[in-house]
């Protein structure tokens, strides 16, 4: 058959609009979780006066245990027998407790040490982000499985990521409100919008676990002993790196989700100090302006992005969104401009394309891996791919925000100098801004131009696995 085939969904794989939409709020509720504390965690610099290397270790340093925690929560959820299945157990007990976490860690008391605040939060942080495992490693793992086609997927991760979008039309605001005059200063914003945000990760994010099915799918049974479990865990995440396509697309994530958020650690304080000469209130104003638009213009972009790969691939939807993106990122050079500073909002619908295509394709994409997995060893392992995949997300945001420090030392910013910083900071700041993601973006595309599960691919590796276990 021609590569250029298309294969009509059957009426058995689709999915109801009601497991949808609550799959959807359940993106909401990992979006949310996802993006709130990068977006916070500046407060520690600019309203308890941290040193940005020590701010940037609190982002790093919780991943040494995610680099466990994740794919084990992605493994004992593939094994996991209970009454109300595999993965919505943890999604209900993951929701409750992230949000619990994350209101409390916010409640940070003014006065005291460098150090105070960095064990305080490194500690709270670490229990975040177990929190945050348990929930969103199963609801990753749970959206992989819910259609076993190729098309399918893609509008289901269209759909749900439209929705999860929601989040980042609020988070850009979130050190405009805290700077707000609702607040004291911006300490105490943080705290009371860190309890708003727990609560609406707690109640919204057990919708999935509520209203969800899972497919009737039998685990495999377990090894004896806790060193024979350990030993097929540890195996089963070398096979799991063994996988090139997922290994691809794992490396082209890293590069372009990571590479915009390096960028975008240093967006604020490119406005505030050269924008803006250190107006945080006109800058805090550009930056919810510059994000809510970049976020209403991914809304677009997110069903646009599914409706040309099923036409044309996700490949090469891939390779022309984030080509576009690199011609926003490109803009945005333009649009720092003293004397025009809403130039910048010219940039936000090109790089729109970037994160906005980037998760509705891997999404899927990555469910088309997991039948290739099955193919080659026989198992159903969702949950590790699930796993390491966003570890590998979460490990590029940690060394996002550690290089954010690193780089804020290298330009020579320092806070104590407010407005007066020098003409080379400045300079290297929107140097890295900018250059950033361009270059990370590039080295996405020459790896996703290598990705070979095609369309046709997909198909016939699916009729192969239904004619090995029986179509059900």
């Amino acid at each position: 058959m021609s590569s250029t085939t298309h294969y009509k969904t059957a009426a058995e794989d689709r999915i109801s609009l009601k497991q949808k939409v609550a799959y959807a709020i359940g993106m909401l509720v990992n979006n949310l979780q996802a993006a709130a504390l990068p977006a916070m965690v500046v407060i520690l610099n600019l309203g308890l006066g941290m040193d940005p290397v020590l701010v940037g270790l609190l982002g790093a340093i919780p991943r040494i245990f995610d680099a466990v925690s994740d794919p084990m929560l992605g493994y004992i959820s593939d094994n996991t027998r209970s009454r109300w299945g595999r993965r919505r157990p943890f999604i209900f007990t993951g929701a409750l407790t992230a949000g619990l976490i994350f209101a409390l860690m916010w409640q940070l008391p003014e006065g005291h040490s460098q150090m105070f605040y960095f064990w305080t939060f490194l500690t709270a942080s670490i229990l975040f982000f177990l929190a945050y495992t348990i929930y969103a490693t199963p609801f990753v793992a749970f959206g992989y499985e819910m259609t076993p086609d190729y098309h399918e997927r893609t509008r289901l991760h269209a759909f749900a990521n439209t929705v999860g979008q929601l989040a980042w039309l609020g988070v850009p605001w979130f050190y405009a409100l805290m700077a707000s005059n609702l607040f004291k200063d911006t300490v105490h914003g943080a705290r009371v919008l860190a309890v708003w945000v727990g609560v609406i990760v707690a109640l919204l994010g057990i919708v999935p676990a509520i209203f969800c099915r899972e497919k009737q799918t039998t685990a495999p049974k377990a090894a004896e002993g806790f060193l024979k479990n350990m030993g097929q865990f540890l195996k089963g995440i070398g096979t799991t790196f063994k996988c090139s396509p997922f290994v691809k697309l794992c490396g082209a994530t890293f590069l372009v989700f990571n590479g915009f958020q390096l960028g975008m650690s240093f967006s604020l304080y490119v406005m505030i100090y050269y924008v803006f000469n250190g107006n945080n209130a006109d800058a805090g104003k550009l930056m919810g302006s510059f994000g809510t638009l970049t976020a209403i213009f991914t809304l677009c972009v997110i069903p646009l992005t599914g409706w040309i790969a099923t036409r044309i691939g996700k490949r090469k939807t891939f390779m022309i969104t984030i080509s576009l993106s690199i011609v926003g990122y490109a803009i945005k050079w333009i649009g720092y401009n003293p004397d025009y500073p809403y130039w910048l909002l010219f940039a936000s619908p090109l790089v729109a394309f970037g994160t906005g295509s980037l998760f509705t394709l891997m999404g899927s994409m990555i469910s088309d891996v997991c039948d290739y997995d099955e193919l080659q060893t026989h198992q159903r392992r969702e949950g590790v791919f699930g796993a390491i995949y966003w570890w590998m997300v979460k490990v590029g945001m940690a060394l996002a925000g550690l290089l954010t420090g690193v780089l804020l030392k290298v330009s020579g910013f320092d806070v104590a100098l407010e407005a007066g910083q020098a003409d080379k900071t400045l300079l290297l700041l929107r140097v890295f801004d900018v250059g950033i993601p361009i270059i990370t973006s590039v080295m996405a595309l020459g790896i996703i131009a290598t990705y070979g599960i095609t369309e046709q691919k997909a198909h016939e590796i699916r009729t192969e696995l239904e004619s090995r276990r029986g179509k059900k």
